[in-house]
């Protein structure tokens, strides 16, 4: 059930890239919580499962929104309350490499732009990554831990070729910037690794300097089904402001991070037993208090019609 304290000015919203696992469990969960949603999505060969869901059910209209074509994202938008933005890579560059910071960062301004343009347009929920946040020299100082006023060092992730925490600090970092300078009130989800297929796998280019991340305390992974709850529970509750890093593990055992590499290889040999390593515990250096404060009381099941306006 929504927050008592949130007015949105429709039950319309948009979820863009809508083809993605995240952006189609986030139409399937806005449908059932009584929304009425734009699913926008740029590959003409995604919309199957979409078309699945849009028999016999009027709440649901598909768009063809290429984040590159402003008005195509603007026809998605119109009459929306709220988008949910999950940046796919284009069909014609599937993999993260030193182009596709540029190529994020066009697409999140396009989409930012639109909506400060659209006045029905109450709330952005833009999805980033903890990636954004972990990746920095001095990590390993870092006493008191990360939390959402931590961002990733450009210089330190064009240095090691951490194209994904590049790409993803940047076009946060400029939407940020666009958001404040246009009056768009936008929150972030910094989520951690999704741990559900097709996004585990060893092709992710999140796990680009996982072995660091775990030995410094850091890499943490998230399901589908909270990193969704944290989305709509961000969207619909009124007091929700700035970054919310969404994790629901970390990894900081042994046989945590060997579980984890035998689900991304699974044909692998696994390595010998080591009592030392199994007993050894990384010290968790990563906080998502915030998020977890806010989501206090969220219930995720369908919501009444009633709520929304």
């Amino acid at each position: 059930m929504a927050p008592a304290s949130f007015h949105p000015i429709s039950n319309t919203v948009c979820v863009m890239d809508a083809a993605g696992n995240l952006g189609l469990s986030l139409v399937e969960r806005l449908l059932q919580r009584g929304y009425t949603v734009h699913a926008a999505v740029q590959n003409h060969n995604c919309e199957s499962q979409l078309n699945g869901l849009a028999r016999g059910n009027k709440k649901l209209k598909i768009f063809h929104a290429d984040p590159f074509d402003y008005k195509s994202i603007i026809d998605a938008l119109r009459s929306c309350s709220g988008l949910f933005y999950t940046f796919e890579p284009p069909e014609d560059q599937p993999t993260y490499d030193e182009f596709m910071t540029e190529v994020e960062v066009r697409a999140a301004q396009n989409v930012l732009e639109a909506c400060a343009q659209t006045e029905t347009i109450d709330k952005v929920v833009f999805t980033s990554s903890a990636t954004a946040v972990i990746c920095r020299d001095d990590r390993k100082s870092e006493i008191a831990g990360f939390d959402e006023r931590h961002w990733s060092d450009l210089s330190f992730c064009r240095k090691f070729k951490l194209w994904h925490a590049l790409s993803k600090t940047q076009a946060e970092k400029t939407t940020w910037a666009l958001a404040m300078d246009r009056g768009v009130n936008m929150v972030s989800v910094n989520a951690g690794l999704l741990t559900s297929p097709p996004d585990l796998s060893i092709k992710n280019p999140y796990l680009t300097g996982a072995a660091e991340f775990y030995e410094d305390g850091v890499f943490v992974t998230v399901d589908l089904k909270f990193l969704v709850d944290a989305h709509i529970c961000i969207y619909e509750d009124d007091s929700s402001y700035g970054r919310y890093l969404c994790f629901n593990h970390v990894v900081k055992r042994h046989r945590d991070a060997i579980e984890h590499a035998s689900r991304l290889t699974p044909f692998a040999p696994s390595p010998p037993p080591s009592f030392d390593q199994d007993m050894k515990i990384i010290q968790r250096t990563i906080s998502n208090k915030k998020l977890n404060k806010l989501m206090v009381g969220f219930e995720s099941g369908p919501q009444l019609d009633g709520n929304l306006v």
